[in-house]
């Protein structure tokens, strides 16, 4: 067997235009399933996991089933024109490729989620079955290509699988804020009650331990009660994001409005500002929403003079697809929470 080229590699024989990209910030891939290359996976897509601040867009905008139809039969891949963002996607493995069937343990027919972005995912659709608002699920019939340095998970046989999916979908951030968190520290949370949010919540409490401190912001009573429930918050607190004065006064009224480590999974735009200005010197903002804006984060840490690091969510870190499912298994009233929502 040739050893495959780096063009190969990351897929960039797909990419369509414009030449030299690569497929994340191609404009349009070549999602032909037979012009499947010895190195690619082939999948049988099912459900397209839309990430929240892409399915929230996509909603306000129209017929989710129709503009994602549009998406993809324009450019080859599900990446939303606006946010820049895509999702995941749960399917059966067709054929695995001279790679990715080894690395990940995985052989046709076995049931895996996709562990990298549906931007850079090519993808055709044959129809779209159901789209489920509440979870931001879209059932699908379908082909998707993975490149061999893309990276997935099987679907573990005691999770259900639209759980899982949910988890796989984040599965970056809490393992991220286990990394950045300290014991003893404070970690406050905006959006604490999505999903990405509650998982970070219960990450950091884990590692700043009883001596440390975790707020949660939500914008709804609802959302706040979600996160309470989870028991790894000290206190909720209702506020919009958006309104980075109003949020900081909020925060002081259950203590100090100043972090070491605020953690933005807010899935609309404009809350950059309240993130940087709840982090004391020094200390760590981490934008996990594909909401975040980079000149807004940056110019607005520099026009508040906030000597901050402002660190950008990776979706994926070295084990996190199991970190996540482990942190949801250990935790029995997180566990609880979720299944309700995706179960």
């Amino acid at each position: 067997m040739a050893e495959l080229s780096l063009h190969e590699r990351v897929g960039a024989h797909r990419v369509v235009a414009p030449r030299g990209a690569l497929p994340q910030v191609a404009d349009i891939l070549d999602a032909t399933p037979e012009r499947r290359s010895e190195g690619e996976m082939l999948i049988d897509v099912e459900t397209l996991n839309v990430d929240s601040a892409s399915f929230r867009q996509l909603a306000a905008a129209g017929d989710v089933a129709a503009q994602i139809r549009d998406i993809v039969a324009r450019r080859g891949k599900l990446h939303n024109p606006v946010t820049g963002s895509g999702g995941m996607l749960l399917g059966r493995v067709q054929s695995t490729g001279c790679e990715l069937g080894e690395r990940f343990g995985v052989a046709p027919g076995d049931r895996v989620a996709t562990l990298v972005s549906l931007t850079l995912t090519p993808l055709h659709l044959v129809a779209i079955e159901s789209v489920r608002h509440d979870v931001h699920q879209v059932d699908v019939r379908g082909t998707a290509v993975l490149f061999p340095t893309g990276a997935l998970a099987r679907m573990p046989a005691d999770i259900p699988e639209r759980v899982a999916l949910a988890l796989f979908d984040v599965a970056g951030a809490a393992p991220q804020v286990a990394r950045l968190a300290r014991a003893g520290g404070a970690v406050c949370i905006l959006g604490a009650g999505g999903k990405s949010g509650l998982l970070c919540g219960v990450a950091a409490r884990e590692v700043v331990g009883p001596a440390g401190r975790v707020v949660g912001i939500e914008a709804i009573e609802a959302a706040a009660d979600a996160a309470r429930s989870v028991g790894a918050f000290d206190a909720v607190v209702v506020a919009d994001a958006s309104d980075p004065l109003a949020t900081a006064d909020a925060v002081a009224t259950v203590g100090p409005a100043e972090f070491d480590l605020v953690v933005s999974c807010v899935n609309a735009d404009g809350a950059e500002p309240a993130a940087i200005l709840l982090a004391r010197e020094r200390g760590c903002v981490y934008f996990f929403s594909m909401a975040t804006r980079f000149a807004r984060a940056a110019l607005g840490a520099e026009g508040l003079s906030r000597d901050v690091d402002l660190m950008i969510g990776n979706g994926y870190c070295t084990g996190h697809a199991e970190a996540t499912l482990a942190l949801y298994r250990r935790h029995s009233v997180l566990r609880a929470e979720i299944d309700r929502r995706y179960a």
